[in-house]
């Protein structure tokens, strides 16, 4: 097998990352700082109405996998504040939802590292191959933290669910991966965690799978057979030798 470029899962796959969106310390957090603003809401309102959003913004969609908007979250909940845009100046208003966005995931994070060799094993990879990231996130939070942990600059394109509307199974996200490397699905390899979401998501374009069986994801999905299984990060580069061979 021809491989001219590998495809990763970000979170769970490359970065270790542990959050709990129901911490109550977020909402008090984002409830002192919108009652500093002069917008009042106790913190158990704040989380009510974060989740009322977020679920409102999944059902109105027609996607079969619907990804929600953090920031457009936010900027509803503004809306449904009405003395919002009377204390919130025109300027502030405008960045304020995406402020919350990143106040809600940094006060809910409490792990975010690199699996390890994942920084030796890309350091390899980028000298030989095309990358690309794609992940189930938000940008307002995705993009950050593969800065935070250094990987980013390794991978272009980085596709995002949150900027498309809709997440993994849905093909059309591998499809766009696809397109920016200008590679077709035989010369490729996706690794990730997941077996329904990624797996089974990247064989559905005939895309050669990796599984990597981390502390995340799920570990099987009906009638869903990975290509190759990895139990450490550093053992994809035999994964690689393995398909290379083929």
């Amino acid at each position: 097998m021809k491989i001219k470029g590998i495809l990763f899962d970000v979170n769970g796959t490359l970065i270790d990352i542990h959050t709990d969106e129901g911490a109550e310390e977020i909402y008090r957090g984002i409830s002192h700082f919108l009652t500093y603003q002069g917008i009042y809401v106790h913190r158990w309102e704040a989380r009510d109405e974060y989740f009322r959003i977020m679920n409102e913004q999944k059902r109105a969609s027609a996607e079969a996998f619907p990804e929600f908007d953090a920031v457009e979250v936010w900027r509803e909940f503004l809306r449904r504040r009405p003395e919002a845009s009377s204390v919130l100046p025109p300027d502030k208003l405008r960045w304020t939802p995406l402020f919350l966005a990143e106040m809600f995931r940094g006060l809910s994070r409490f792990r975010l590292q690199l699996y390890p060799e994942v920084q030796n094993v890309l350091d390899e990879l980028f000298q030989r191959f095309k990358l690309a990231a794609l992940s189930d996130a938000q940008s307002a939070w995705a993009l950050w933290e593969m800065r935070a942990v250094r990987i980013d600059a390794y991978f272009h394109p980085i596709i995002v669910s949150g900027d498309l509307g809709f997440r993994k199974p849905d093909k059309r996200i591998f499809k766009a991966a696809l397109s920016v490397l200008d590679l077709r699905p035989e010369n490729v390899i996706f690794v990730g965690n997941d077996m329904y979401r990624d797996i089974y998501g990247a064989k559905q374009l005939g895309i050669k799978t990796v599984f990597f069986s981390s502390n995340q994801g799920r570990k099987t999905a009906e009638g869903v057979e990975p290509d190759y299984i990895i139990y450490e990060f550093s053992e994809l580069q035999r994964a690689i030798a393995f398909f290379e061979g083929r």
